[in-house]
């Protein structure tokens, strides 16, 4: 266009265009729209109005420049974002009555790469090509759908497969483990990889999933096994002591600092820190953590540059560091306490632990291996102990029960009834009792103790009668209102049945 220009205003546009400009060549846009006919054509510019509009009216054609803000032509993600917000905004895809064409030719390479790969998946489009005065559709021979996606998909089974081959029993360093459920083969699995890279490593999961014990299952694994594994719960120290106890602190930093002393990242040296509950740091040490998770220039992803807290020496040492977390910390991102960048340097590879009740199968002998170990202790403090072991209606018990406290709460369990149970067998009944102080509704009406004045028809009843009753109250007393809500046909079935069992209206 700035051929068609003169003087100054031919000067303007091409300072605006850069060195490098030509006069001589229509260029790629012009050179499609002279040549083909398209009912509607779409033009993305970061240009200013002036020159957009004067551009549309250069070429041949029903133009429309949509003005955008790009700060990189080479930044993919703002690319993918521009275009797949305009395409979605044409109402362009699979189902639409659109024909779809992309000019492939202007732009940067990162933009063609972006336009193909959109163009040949969401937004299936026919592909333009122009060069020298000539335009023609171009050929791009794959298709996402047919010849990558499936294979993409073979090889994330294959991995989970590999991930899976073997229960944790049969990996070195996590002997300790104690499953053999898919779930927790391919947690496994995840941590023998991890713990052979010299990187952090976040385990999330619920509380009493067993955070730590992976921790140390990795440290095991890794070629750190021989130095320190030390653990912190960031949650259990007061915020005011947390950067001491990490750093370590002079003599005279604070009231109390008697002398120097110290902190775990030294102590740690050569092994690894495990920093549980990393969610409860406050943004203070939060942003010395962040610093500290970058190595110096030209030393190794564990060397960790610090000072103690009152102190000016810089101190190096080597310190993987594995960090757990319950909290959902990509909620705490958005909510604004957790920095964004700290997750993304703690959470270089992450391991998503499985809570118990989507690993019933592995329950009976989790619960089997921790009574042994309740045994031994108990064995050891008290001479004559008799050593308890689980009923068959016990260890149904325990398979069957959600376990919202995880192993956390099964051990808990388990040492109760070891010390309430007067014989040798823990049955039913004691786990029952052992649970009294759990949250009301932890244990299923289907589990309820059979013997011991169980009657089955009075169960039932009482079951009868909570929802009818529940029914009653939702529906403010109005009888229909409740049989509706009960699936029962009319009210005067409803009504019998409140009189049947005494419930009261």
């Amino acid at each position: 266009m700035a051929a068609t220009l003169r003087g100054a205003e031919q000067a303007e546009l091409l300072q605006t265009l850069g060195s490098g400009s030509t006069l001589n060549e229509e260029g790629p846009i012009r050179t499609l729209t002279a040549r083909e006919v398209f009912d509607e054509i779409h033009l993305l510019s970061n240009y200013a109005p002036l020159w957009n509009r004067s551009f549309a009216k250069w070429l041949t054609g029903p133009v429309k420049i949509h003005r955008v803000d790009l700060a990189n032509p080479t930044d993919y993600d703002q690319i993918f974002r521009i275009v797949d917000d305009l395409l979605s905004k044409l109402n362009v895809g699979r189902g639409a009555n659109v024909d779809l064409c992309i000019h492939l030719s202007p732009g940067t390479p990162a933009m063609t790469a972006v336009w193909v790969l959109l163009g040949k998946s969401r937004y299936p489009a026919t592909f333009f090509q122009t060069h020298r005065g000539k335009a023609w559709v171009t050929n791009v021979p794959f298709d996402l759908a047919v010849d990558f996606v499936p294979e993409v998909l073979r090889g994330a089974d294959v991995t989970l497969q590999h991930l899976s081959a073997a229960a944790p029993a049969e990996i070195a360093g996590f002997e300790a483990i104690v499953g053999d459920s898919r779930a927790i083969r391919e947690a496994a699995g995840r941590g023998k990889l991890a713990a052979v890279r010299a990187v952090p490593v976040l385990i999330v999961g619920e509380s009493g999933t067993g955070k730590e014990l992976f921790a140390r299952a990795v440290h095991q694994a890794s070629r750190r096994k021989d130095g320190p594994f030390l653990a912190i719960n960031c949650a259990a120290i007061p915020r005011d002591l947390l950067e001491a106890e990490l750093f370590g602190h002079e003599e005279g930093a604070f009231t109390g600092a008697k002398k120097a002393r110290p902190g775990l990242f030294e102590r740690a040296n050569e092994g690894t820190l495990f920093l549980d509950e990393i969610g409860e740091c406050d943004a203070a040490t939060q942003v010395r953590l962040l610093r500290l998770l970058q190595p110096p220039p030209g030393k190794g992803p564990c060397v960790r540059s610090f000072e103690r807290v009152g102190g000016t020496k810089t101190i190096e040492c080597d310190v993987r560091i594995v960090a757990a977390t319950n909290r959902d910390l990509l909620a705490a991102i958005q909510s604004g306490t957790f920095r964004e960048d700290l997750y993304y340097r703690l959470a270089v590879i992450t391991l998503k632990l499985p809570p118990l009740r989507d690993r019933k199968g592995d329950i009976p002998e989790i619960a089997a291996s921790l009574l042994t170990g309740i045994n031994e202790a108990f064995g050891r403090d008290e001479p004559g102990y008799q050593h308890k072991k689980l009923s068959a209606s016990a260890i149904e018990f325990v398979r069957r029960h959600d376990w919202p406290g995880n192993v956390r709460q099964l051990q808990n369990v388990l040492v109760q009834a070891a010390v309430m149970t007067e014989g040798a067998v823990i049955e039913r009944r004691n786990l029952l009792d052992s649970l009294a102080e759990t949250p009301p509704g932890s244990v299923s009406p289907l589990e309820a103790d059979l013997g011991n004045g169980f009657n089955l028809q009075e169960h039932l009843n009482s079951i009868h009668r909570h929802y009818l009753d529940r029914a009653m109250k939702e529906a403010e007393g109005v009888k229909t209102q409740a049989a509706r809500l009960l699936g029962i046909d009319n009210y005067q079935t409803l009504d019998a049945q409140l009189k049947r069992l005494k419930v009261s209206t």
